[in-house]
């Protein structure tokens, strides 16, 4: 059986996650004579892109290779020189790319410079969609400029996410929890409200384990700056706790939570309200490439409603609740008409053994959107 290159860089690659940002994950192998010469993936502290790393690896060997890398060769100078020149200066034979770079700094570039340098390009398309889906969120970035927003929630069969009176335990098991760390992980800020706030006192930290190249951004909407100074989200803060709040709010209080290590920040909005799609706007600005938001019914709604997810991830336990009293994983007005619901598409189902399940899912837009 032909040894399968490809997936190797896409396994490299998938090292990258939560090192790469917000930068792409990329991963490259490098193979001569049947032989794997150069291996590399890249990470953000590393500066040196997968293809560089790859080459210094196979060093001569490089000459006449055939390389695998997962997206196209960038073709511009940034913190590192082209790789597509590097690969043209090493003399390599062939590049085999699972994806392009929808970087308009490359978007092309990378494969016309190696093909004008006489090395063949041939791409992929098996696993295109592999190498696409590895890096969603920098995808969804270079075309909208905003970063990939994903609504996760827990939730029992009949869609509720809190009871009535006791709240104490956990709607899924810990193998799903496990799961949400992995989604967590892969993130770069976590957005909840200030009723998720006050009622669960969590921290929205990264227990992945893993390493990062950044610290996880979490942010909290609090219209009138209602989250205790005492709350572990506070207590905790280390330049990576953002509480998005409205100009109606206390500036005492104001300068009591940034004495403590947050930034406040003003997003004034309808009703007296935070603004989600601005604060989305600012984290587009400071290059996160997902946010995730988990939050209560309110703030689910607000985000849905506003257009500002793109995905959700909800992770359904083998219980029931039932009432009326018991909070629906979405609040608020809601649609009014079954023909107005917010449409999803491109559905995946998770099994999470023995007896869970989480959905994966697209909100489907409209033509004009």
């Amino acid at each position: 059986m032909t040894p399968d290159y490809m997936n190797q860089a896409l396994s490299l690659a998938r090292q990258g996650i939560a090192l790469a940002s917000p930068n792409p994950m990329v991963g490259c192998v490098i193979v001569r004579n049947g032989v794997v010469v150069g291996r590399g993936f890249h990470t953000w502290n590393g500066i040196k892109h997968a293809e560089v790393l790859a080459l210094e690896e196979a060093g001569e060997l490089a000459a006449g290779a055939t390389v695998y890398v997962t997206l196209e060769p960038c073709s511009h100078t940034g913190r590192t020189g082209p790789c597509a020149d590097a690969l043209v200066a090493a003399k390599v034979g062939k590049v085999v790319i699972a994806s392009g770079d929808p970087n308009p700094l490359v978007s092309g570039e990378g494969v016309r410079r190696l093909q004008a340098a006489g090395i063949e390009v041939v791409a992929s398309p098996e696993y295109q969609a592999a190498a696409e889906k590895l890096n969603e969120g920098f995808i969804h970035f270079m075309r909208t400029g905003r970063p990939l927003v994903t609504l996760k929630c827990a939730v029992t069969l009949d869609g509720k996410i809190a009871a009535p009176e006791d709240n104490s335990g956990w709607i899924t098991s810990e193998r799903a929890r496990a799961h949400v760390q992995e989604l967590r992980h892969a993130t770069d800020a976590m957005v909840t409200g200030i009723g998720t706030a006050l009622s669960d006192d969590p921290l929205l930290t990264d227990r992945s384990g893993l390493p990062r190249a950044r610290k996880l951004l979490r942010v909290v909407l609090d219209s009138t700056l209602r989250l205790p100074l005492h709350s572990r989200l506070v207590t905790s803060a280390d330049a990576d706790l953002l509480i998005a709040t409205t100009s109606a709010a206390s500036p005492e209080r104001r300068r009591a939570l940034e004495n403590k290590g947050a930034e406040v920040r003003i997003f004034d909005g309808p009703r007296g309200r935070v603004d989600i799609r601005d604060v989305i706007s600012l984290l587009g600005q400071r290059q996160c490439l997902n946010v995730m938001v988990e939050a209560g019914s309110k703030v689910n709604w607000a985000a849905l409603e506003t257009g500002a997810v793109d995905k959700v991830f909800l992770y359904y336990a083998p219980k029931i609740l039932g009432g009326m009293e018991s909070l629906p994983m979405v609040g608020g007005a809601g649609r009014l008409r079954r023909m107005d619901a917010i449409l999803l598409e491109r559905t995946t189902l998770h099994p999470i053994p023995p007896d869970e399940f989480a959905v994966e899912a697209y909100i489907k837009c409209s033509p004009a959107s």
